[in-house]
């Protein structure tokens, strides 16, 4: 998760005085258990607000979210969806896997796999050969992996700025000896950095640990008991999970994350994380040095306002678990852009107006259904007159030299009913080095949902500009990104431009074009 971006606003009016110590925590008798589903609630019937939700809504609309989910007592009173996204498409959710990766590890030391989160982390490497090795960083621990204090030299862009050494490190033939290798910048414990090579070191040792992959282990001891069919969650290589990265939940599995959490790491009267790992991480201190905001702490790979008793598992462009300890609630955000995530929380917190239930609220209630229909409901977007361009490319096939865009061919069918692509593009995995799809494109404004992928589902809507500029909006649904491209024709050739991840302006033409 880059920290770039993200903008993280004081949460004033969360807790109420009696809570403010953070000692209060969800009563276990009553508790319900969403195991084989979440039951649904009424804001009203859980002491929150309709039309304070219905604003929430209107607001995620602003920031390109996907969804938002609220449960409080262990109920959901609020699920919305953003078209194209459905409930249906696991989300990606980035950083947040972090702390999954994290919840792994505090399950193999209640297993009795690992012995210490003092057991340095050299130990689980002594079949590799490793650079720069110096006692600072044979003093190198989990626990201290899981903090973010390990010491090694490393640029991630927290601050801003391109993660240079994070393209780098995708770009390595091995992506544990790139970040073994590192030299020491501090002695491990004293300063925290934000690094993503330390939980794909912890995943490798976690396969160490248990002879399984990460999403393996995570399965076993952690989906099926929370009730979370097998997830998608990305390998840098056969066998071996990222650990910072690629997971694919739906939010409503997302929610078990951080519900396991509000219950102290138990679920359904079985302890499954050890003693004192969440209370670890709801009086974390360690501080981030967050330019954006003083007060944030960290710990066990979860972001924590510990004045305002709110910790989360953040990932880039605004993923987020959030765990409301005092409020006994769990929400969750998926989206395509960055948030504040301290006015959601803020807000979320501002819709709670009682723990018992309030009286029914007619006008409240068709305020949210209204908005909840609003933004499930794609709008679409000005088309163009088709030119006669669009039936001159007919049939060819425009190859592109390699490039940031990783195109390598692209061919539309725009006068077919209905109008499709065929795509081909470059992959960051040596197994798979190339990907094709194909599928349907709107020229009507509207998206067409097309092949799942491991990244989401593929959606296209396209619209001329002019006589020979045809523009092609791509979002990956579930994915995290949207993307545009723009072609301009020239007799048999083709322009393409668009931005990179990290908004650089990329220009590449291709190669004569041929038949299909």
């Amino acid at each position: 998760m880059h920290l770039r971006r993200l903008t993280v606003s004081m949460l004033g009016g969360l807790l109420l005085a009696a809570v403010l110590s953070g000692t209060a925590r969800p009563q276990t008798a009553d508790v319900v258990w969403p195991t084989r589903q979440w039951p649904t609630s009424t804001p009203e019937e859980q002491g929150m607000d309709s039309t304070a939700l219905a604003k929430l809504v209107s607001y995620g609309a602003t920031r390109s979210l996907d969804s938002l989910l609220i449960a409080r007592h262990g109920r959901i009173v609020l699920d919305a969806y953003y078209a194209p996204y459905t409930p249906q498409i696991p989300h990606i959710i980035n950083s947040a896997t972090k702390a999954v990766t994290g919840t792994l590890i505090a399950l193999a030391l209640k297993d009795g796999l690992l012995d210490s989160l003092d057991h340095p982390m050299l130990d689980f490497f002594r079949d590799r050969t490793i650079a720069n090795v110096d006692d600072r960083k044979r003093a190198i621990t989990i626990q201290n992996m899981l903090d973010m204090t390990s010491g090694f030299a490393w640029t991630e862009g927290v601050e801003g700025g391109r993660p240079e050494l994070l393209i780098e490190w995708a770009r390595s033939r091995d992506a544990i000896n790139f970040v073994l290798d590192r030299p020491m910048a501090n002695a491990p414990g004293d300063v925290f950095y934000y690094n993503t090579g330390n939980p794909q070191l912890l995943s490798a040792i976690i396969s160490k640990l248990t002879g399984l992959s990460a999403r393996d282990y995570a399965l076993a001891r952690l989906f099926r008991p929370l009730g979370i069919p097998a997830p998608y969650w990305h390998s840098v290589r056969p066998g071996l999970s990222q650990g910072g990265g690629g997971l694919l939940l739906v939010p409503r599995d997302a929610a078990k994350i951080g519900y396991l959490y509000l219950h102290d790491g138990e679920w359904e009267g079985q302890r499954l994380l050890p003693p004192g790992w969440v209370d670890r991480i709801r009086n974390a201190t360690l501080d981030m040095h967050a330019s954006f905001n003083p007060a944030l702490r960290y710990a066990n790979y979860f972001w924590v306002l510990p004045d305002k008793n709110v910790f989360m598992a953040v990932g880039d462009r605004c993923q987020v678990i959030m765990v409301f300890p005092a409020r006994d609630i769990v929400a969750v955000t998926t989206a395509r852009d960055y948030c504040s995530f301290g006015k959601v929380a803020g807000d979320i917190a501002d819709a709670v107006k009682s723990d018992a239930a309030l009286p029914a609220d007619p006008v409240g209630a068709n305020l949210l259904a209204s908005e909840l229909r609003n933004v499930a409901t794609e709008k679409p977007s000005a088309v163009g007159q088709a030119p006669p361009t669009a039936a001159a490319i007919a049939g060819k096939t425009y190859r592109f030299p390699s490039n940031a865009l990783r195109v390598r061919a692209l061919a539309l069918s725009l006068t077919d009913q209905p109008a499709r692509y065929e795509l081909e593009m470059s992959t960051s995995d040596p197994a798979n080095p190339v990907t094709k799809l194909t599928g349907p494109i709107g020229l009507d404004g509207l998206f067409r949902l097309g092949p799942s992928t491991p990244l989401g589902v593929m959606a296209l809507k396209g619209s001329w500009q002019d006589n020979r500029t045809f523009a092609i909006d791509m979002r990956m649904v579930g994915g995290d990104t949207d993307s545009r491209w723009l072609l301009s024709f020239d007799g048999g050739k083709a322009s393409l431009r668009g931005k990179d991840r990290f908004g650089g302006d990329v220009q590449v033409d291709s190669d004569a074009a041929g038949g299909q």
